[in-house]
């Protein structure tokens, strides 16, 4: 299992020069971990893309759609409050913004506290140098 951070799974859908790195980490990954905020950055992410006119309504419609079918096999960390707290720990301790904190916490608690025992998929430097020293694999950079 990885964690999966937003942006690879954005990669995943648009045509992208980082998504020939996605494609083959979720073609060996027996199961995807991701945050329960995922979805909701995506569909900015995309509707950020359709107004600047880079995606049409029907690219958006399709990505949509995988993304849906995605979602129905993957493992979706939850707001709970250790994941807030460990979250709000992470502040301290890394220079993150806010839902970076809260999806590295997912990530730790996807891998129950032994970033080791799974690979963190993420295409933001500042986050995988914050996941690094928190014990993840990078899976993809």
């Amino acid at each position: 299992m990885s964690f999966w951070h937003t942006s690879t799974l954005i990669e995943l859908g648009v045509d992208e020069p980082r998504r020939i790195l996605a494609i083959p980490v979720l073609e060996r990954d027996e199961r995807m971990a991701v945050w329960w905020g995922a979805t909701v950055e995506y569909t900015a992410a995309l509707s950020r893309r359709e107004r600047e006119g880079t995606l049409t309504p029907t690219n958006v419609s399709t990505l949509f759609g995988r993304l849906q079918a995605l979602s129905r096999t993957w493992y979706e960390i939850q707001p709970t409050q250790r994941v807030k707290g460990v979250a709000e720990r992470l502040l301290r301790v890394h220079p993150l913004r806010a839902a970076h904190s809260l999806q590295l916490a997912a990530a730790l608690a996807a891998a129950e506290e032994d970033p080791a025992s799974i690979g963190f998929v993420c295409f933001d430097a500042r986050l995988n140098e914050a996941a690094s020293r928190e014990g993840f694999a990078i899976v993809a950079t």
